[in-house]
């Protein structure tokens, strides 16, 4: 399988945070599912100095580029645009 690593920053306008949370359990929904069918490896929140979430990092994993780009389709953080940018780089989990 292939395997990427997702940074992603949340936008910086006021109403961000509750943009997050509005759209967070459809995110999670969605993230549940992938880690049911193997696609999820880890993931979570990045914080800022107050414990406030910012952004995501995830690692996922796909046998095919094309549901790699059915995901970014798809994800909830990125339709709603709680993502104002985010970053997909090619990664390999240690074996150790």
């Amino acid at each position: 399988m292939n395997q990427y690593l997702i940074t992603a920053y949340d936008g910086t306008h006021e109403n961000a945070l509750d943009n997050r949370m509005t759209v967070r359990p459809y995110h999670l929904e969605g993230v549940k599912k992938m880690k049911e069918e193997g696609n999820f490896i880890l993931g979570g929140a990045m914080l800022n100095d107050e414990g406030k979430m910012i952004g995501s990092t995830m690692i996922l994993q796909f046998e095919d580029p094309k549901e790699l780009q059915n995901w970014i389709d798809t994800e909830p953080y990125i339709k709603q645009k709680v993502w104002e940018k985010f970053d997909v780089k090619p990664f390999r989990v240690a074996n150790v």
